[in-house]
């Protein structure tokens, strides 16, 4: 629970007081009135994180407040509260932007719950403005986002050793972000004006490699018209990254062994050798020593290599890591496709915390970039997200104010989740759910009457 600023609206004494005294020992510092009017007045002097108020009231009633909250404390979340609850005025409230719709008599450890639920739907509304605003003063950059204590190691070591020349191996699995850990080392080394240069080398057999690392001269083979430089040509100056190095034919490593040592090359069909200055960034997601025990890639490539080694590790072992990444990659795509897409739901982000996401940072950015081209409003709601991370929903506990929740909560969810994938006919969800209509008409009914 995170502290908060309560304003108590009620024009009965009695409901307003216990209220006012259940929520100061919740540790919710509270202000209470019997007055919409004096309510009106007080949200003018200081800011609330909620209000709670009392839907009926004289002169100044709680849609009347709920309006002006929306209007000018946008921050404030608003609890709207009745003796007189209808459906009715419950879907209005919704609608015009209440956080929830009690009912009297209510227990007061749902009051505690719904308040501690606004508090954090205000919390994660806040990390995610200072999660944009960091994210906007790293535009343009090449850097790595990250609030994870291992990356920050990783970066610092990557900091240190990027104005050498050393070689550098990266490894993790696919789609950790390896190739932005060459550009980043590139970026803060002292050949950061010189060429980036990346070649897949598992991308082409023996012969087109050689040819596409080396060059060739003119005439060295049927259809070579002309001199063409090859990429350590090309990336003279700067860096040559070499991604999926343990995929590069056995022939070709020691042409590369040979290359590292005497940093000169030949090209096909040239006879006097090219000197170049370039630095070596090589990455896989193999377990290099093992493919080196099975002979699988040269040990003594490997040691030219493995100077300095960055391992970087999984989405799935570091995920603070996602809101940040999940609000950057917001921006980016949101700015690609010319959408005013601005939020996270809070829902989506619980959804996103809890994947595991097999393939990692690239898996996120993928679905971030879906959620951005599907979405008709300004926020990623959980219905943009793919069908295996809603499905995860039905089978995490949802969180309630800090405790596991009951079976019927659970069903409650399983069973709205369910209506929404029929897309709202009951007909056909009562059939999944395996009972019949009727029985599905009643458990609906019974919710609503719960929520008010």
């Amino acid at each position: 629970m995170i502290s908060g600023k309560l304003l108590i609206v009620d024009d009965e004494k009695v409901a307003m007081k216990n209220l006012e005294q259940v929520m100061k020992k919740a540790g919710y510092a509270v202000t209470a009135t019997q007055s919409g009017s004096n309510a009106q007045v007080l949200l003018e002097k200081q800011p609330f994180d909620v209000v709670l108020s009392e839907l009926r009231m004289d002169k100044v009633d709680g849609m009347q407040i709920l309006k002006r909250c929306r209007e000018s404390h946008p921050d404030t979340e608003v609890i709207l509260i009745t003796g007189h609850a209808t459906l009715a005025s419950a879907v209005e409230a919704m609608k015009q932007g209440a956080f929830y719709y009690l009912a009297k008599p209510y227990r007061l450890d749902e009051v505690r719950e719904v308040v501690a639920g606004a508090l954090e739907k205000i919390r994660l509304r806040r990390e995610s403005r200072s999660l944009r605003k960091q994210v906007e003063s790293y535009q343009g950059k090449v850097c790595i986002l990250t609030q994870d204590n291992h990356m920050q190691h990783l970066l610092d070591m990557a900091r240190q050793v990027a104005p050498t020349d050393c070689n550098i191996l990266i490894t993790g699995e696919s789609g950790t972000g390896k190739e932005l850990f060459a550009r980043y080392l590139h970026h803060h080394g002292r050949r950061e004006s010189g060429p980036f240069v990346a070649v897949n080398c598992g991308a082409f057999n023996e012969e087109l490699l050689a040819n596409e690392l080396f060059g060739h001269s003119k005439g060295a083979f049927t259809g070579a018209h002309a001199d063409k430089k090859g990429l350590l040509e090309a990336a003279s100056g700067g860096t040559l990254f070499l991604d999926e190095i343990t995929e590069m034919p056995p022939a070709m490593q020691v042409k590369l062994l040979r290359l590292i040592q005497e940093k000169e090359v030949l090209p096909l069909g040239a006879t006097t050798p090219v000197k170049i200055d370039v630095r070596f960034i090589a990455a896989t997601n193999r377990d290099v020593l093992e493919m080196v025990k099975q002979g699988g890639f040269r040990q003594d490539l490997y040691f030219r290599l493995n100077v300095v080694n960055l391992h970087i590790p999984a989405l799935s072992a570091r995920k603070e890591d996602v809101p940040l990444l999940t609000h950057h990659f917001l921006a980016k795509h949101a700015a690609l496709m010319g959408k005013d897409v601005t939020e996270i739901a809070p829902d989506t982000l619980d959804l996103l915390r809890a994947y595991d996401f097999p393939g990692n940072v690239r898996e996120l950015e993928n679905i971030i970039e879906r959620g951005v081209a599907l979405t008709t409003g300004h926020s990623i709601e959980p219905a943009q997200l793919p069908d295996d991370l809603r499905e995860l929903s039905i089978r995490t506990f949802r969180k309630k104010a800090g405790r596991i929740p009951t079976l019927e909560e659970q069903e409650q969810d399983y069973i709205a989740w369910v209506l929404q994938e029929a897309g709202g006919n009951q007909t056909l969800a009562a059939q999944i759910l395996g009972i019949d209509r009727v029985s599905l008409w009643r458990k609906l009914k019974r919710y609503e009457v719960e929520k008010g």
